[in-house]
């Protein structure tokens, strides 16, 4: 939103400087991202008179002009062609410095000298195009500085708003934080009218078949008005503010579109099929081109204003081609509507067009500023292009919305903001924004019932108030103090699992991320998962930003994914990266999803960092198998298992495997398959691994069970068998753990080798067995008749062969 200073006095009495009125709007929430002093530095571009215009004498597109500055007579060399003698010119003098850095200096151009320029509205940044020179109104005195004589000394702001401010997307309504700062009224431009016409209800009807999506909709009929360019005053008060004047009953419309906050539009009465408005729903398929050309089809949903045959316009945000106001347009009907914040922003948002009416009633128009806005712009255009005003104005609001009230209470007020405001110094303060107050005596908390106007939909409810006391009282008058806390003494819950969880994946080397939790419904595709499995059915979001992230995602490994592949992408190929966060899955039935904590880790590159005495020995899916037994042990987690028959889509077959503790899956972890691999461009082997924290800590513990340490020496036997490569290790660990033995205490896999003296289709497995007692010292007979039982049940169900 753009405003200047001279606009804002319009409607409030204030003396503040530029930097101080700039610095003093930021306090109050209204951030000021650009300031412009309109005219600075510009004195030495005076008024001047065109004594002569000559042609110049080596040069058929240049004029030579002696021009009177009041004081004396200079020769400027001009490429215009608009001017003539008598007219009153802007004078660049030189040593004048234009806006863009430009200096005018004494030169000779095709072998004329010439002292200055004569300036066009775009060179003095009033205007983004001009045909030719700047002309100035008759009656100027010559010499003196062009800005100050125009008025056009001024000051742009431009406010960066928050969505939630929509009240002050208008001069009025930054003009009511000006009063509030200052202690001083808004005043609201009158609109006197003569009404000498027919009757309006004779001449034409509204008709409101939607008053949800349109609760209010007013009209005036205006006759034989005259289309043309807009007065001095009103095109210089558009550009100031950036919009290009159009035509005088246009530029009204804009005007107060710009004073009010309140979107207009004027129809070509005569082009209305009918002479009556109809405000529908449009039908579906609909084909309508808008004021900018372009061909749109509508949907059911969006809200038309149509005459007795079709529509003529986009509710709340363009106007049609079929009824647009042009030269030949004698009769305008002038509309002032309010409509639905939501159906504006999804018609908007559906057809891609955002203009400077969308953007307002998408916010929340203010429904008391039609008639007002109505009458406003039809005394303006009365002023500006004549015609004939009917008697009355038709306003169609079938269903009036309700007032809001707000109670606020000074002990609250006081609770919140660490402020000792009674009831009415916070009185005082909101109805300095126009706020009505009603102070209950009968309360000893300092209760306020405020009248919410229509035009701050943002206040909704007590804190929305104090926030307003907050701002209008001075963010630095609130103290600096300690906020209150309440310290637990421990974490509850399964917070101390997910806690350890995470600092010993930290601890493993691992970094932890943290993505969005929603994600394409396509990425499913790119790890290749199943058409069936339940994974693809994901919650959607109802507004999503985009695309790209319009479901909440069922596994952690997509995002993790496109972390790693752009991370490579940066040349960062050593990575070790983990997420611990929710999946959202879809519940039969149910309205809300299940949400289900998962961690999932990706590891690839070296083992260790590159050194002078180090090789670039790179990770293998012992690494990432290591990690999972460490998170296993910490949890005293038992009885694991490593299946390789089953595992996932997105994992290389034969380089995979689940994870179980018993009976329960804890998650799947192996290296990447090559596909998955080339949909991400990644091309180095990576090792992933997925696991569900639910389960991890349904069957581990905190703590795990002591028993006490034997004082007697251990036993070692180490035995080699020839096995088929069909039998895994992880088989033989088990039937060595159905051996009914009493003193065996560990078994370890400590070799695995084929090759030369192995025949074809064998391998080599060396197992350690540790045996121990807790009551004696061993003998050797003893351990060798317990390692007997092992061989032999390997040797019988196995099949296995001692090398």
């Amino acid at each position: 939103m753009i405003v200047t200073s001279n606009w804002l006095k319009d409607f409030v009495d204030f003396d503040l400087s530029p930097e101080e009125l700039s610095h003093r709007l930021t306090m109050v929430g209204l951030e000021i991202d650009a300031m412009e002093k309109l005219g600075e530095g510009l004195d030495s571009v005076i008024v001047a008179r065109l004594a002569s215009v000559e042609q110049h004498p080596e040069a058929d597109r240049l004029t030579l002009c002696q021009v009177e500055t009041g004081r004396e007579t200079v020769q400027v060399v001009c490429g215009a062609t608009n001017h003539k003698s008598g007219d009153l010119v802007a004078l660049a003098q030189v040593g004048s410095v234009l806006p863009g850095d430009f200096k005018i200096k004494k030169s000779k151009i095709r072998g004329v000298e010439s002292q200055g320029m004569l300036c066009s509205e775009k060179e003095l940044h009033l205007a983004e195009e001009s045909a030719g020179i700047m002309i100035l109104p008759a009656g100027l005195a010559l010499g003196q500085p062009v800005f100050a004589a125009l008025g056009l000394k001024d000051v742009r702001l431009e406010l960066g708003l928050t969505p939630n401010r929509a009240d002050c997307l208008s001069v009025v309504g930054v003009a009511r934080e000006v009063a509030a700062m200052v202690g001083k009224t808004v005043h609201v431009p009158c609109a006197p009218m003569v009404e000498q016409g027919r009757a309006i209800d004779g001449e034409t009807s509204v008709t409101i078949e939607q008053p949800k999506m349109c609760p209010r909709y007013a009209a005036r009929l205006i006759k034989g008005v005259k289309i043309g360019p807009s007065p001095e005053w009103l095109v210089r008060r558009l550009e100031a503010v950036g919009m290009r004047s159009i035509s005088n009953v246009v530029d009204v419309t804009n005007y107060v579109l710009l004073e009010l906050g309140h979107p207009l539009h004027a129809f070509d009465f005569n082009l209305l099929r009918g002479r009556k408005i109809v405000v529908k729903e449009a039908q579906p398929n609909t084909s309508f081109t808008t004021l900018d050309s372009q061909f749109r089809l509508l949907q059911a949903g969006d809200l038309v204003i149509c005459d007795g045959e079709g529509p003529v316009a986009l509710a709340g945000i363009m106007g049609g081609e079929n009824s647009e106001i042009g030269p030949e347009t004698v009769d305008i009907l002038l509309e002032s509507a309010y409509f639905d914040p939501m159906t504006i922003r999804r018609t908007s948002k559906r057809l891609g067009i955002h203009s400077e009416s969308s953007h307002r009633f998408e916010r929340g128009a203010d429904v008391d500023m039609v008639p007002v806005a109505l009458d406003r712009a039809a005394s303006l255009i009365l002023e500006v292009a004549g015609g004939t005003l009917a008697q009355g104005a038709i306003d169609n609001y079938p269903h009036i919305l309700p007032a809001r009230k707000i109670t606020i209470t000074a002990r609250r007020t006081g609770e919140i903001l660490g402020l000792n405001l009674d009831a009415l110094e916070i009185k005082q303060l909101l109805s300095g924004l126009g706020l009505k107050c009603q102070l209950e005596v009968d309360r000893a908390d300092g209760a306020l019932t405020v009248d919410i106007p229509a035009y701050r939909h943002d206040l909704e409810r007590e804190i929305d108030l104090i926030e307003e006391v907050a701002r209008l009282n001075g963010y630095d008058k609130i103290p600096t103090t300690m906020p209150a806390s309440r310290m637990l003494a421990q974490q509850g819950g399964n917070q101390e699992y997910v806690a350890r969880l995470r600092n010993l994946m930290v601890a493993s080397g691992f970094a932890e991320i943290i993505n969005y939790s929603f994600i394409s419904p396509t990425a499913y595709n790119r790890i290749g998962l199943a058409e069936n499995d339940p994974r693809h059915t994901s919650v959607a979001i109802v507004n999503p930003l985009t695309e790209e992230q319009s479901v909440m995602r069922t596994t952690l490994v997509p995002s993790l994914l496109d972390t790693l592949a752009r991370n490579l992408s940066y040349r960062s190929r050593d990575l070790a990266l983990f997420e611990l966060r929710p999946v959202f899955l879809p519940k039969a039935g149910q309205e809300l999803p299940e949400e289900s904590l998962r961690i999932t880790a990706v590891l690839c590159g070296r083992r260790t960092p590159e050194g002078w005495n180090q090789g670039a020995e790179l990770v293998d899916f012992f690494d990432i198998k290591g990690v999972a037994e460490s998170l296993c042990q910490s949890f005293h987690l038992g009885d694991l298992s490593w299946d390789n028959s089953a595992s996932e889509n997105f994992l290389h077959p034969g380089k995979s495997c689940t994870l179980s503790s018993g009976e329960q899956v804890l998650g799947t972890l192996g290296e990447l398959h090559p596909q998955v691999l080339e949909k991400y461009e990644i091309d180095l082997p990576v090792y992933l691994l997925d696991l569900s924290v639910p389960q991890l800590i349904s069957g581990g513990a905190l703590h795990g069970g002591f028993k006490p340490l034997s004082r007697f020496p251990d036993v070692y036997r180490d035995s080699a068998f020839l096995l088929d490569d069909a039998v895994t290790a992880q088989a033989v660990l088990d039937l060595v753990g159905t051996v009914k033995i009493k003193d065996l205490e560990e078994v370890v896999l400590f070799d695995l080798y084929r090759g030369k003296g192995i025949p074809e289709g064998k391998k080599s497995l060396g197992v350690r067995l540790r045996y121990r007692s807790m009551e004696k010292t061993l003998t050797d007979e003893e351990v060798t008749k317990s390692h007997g039982k092992v061989v032999q049940a390997l040797i019988n169900q196995l099949g296995a062969e001692i090398r």
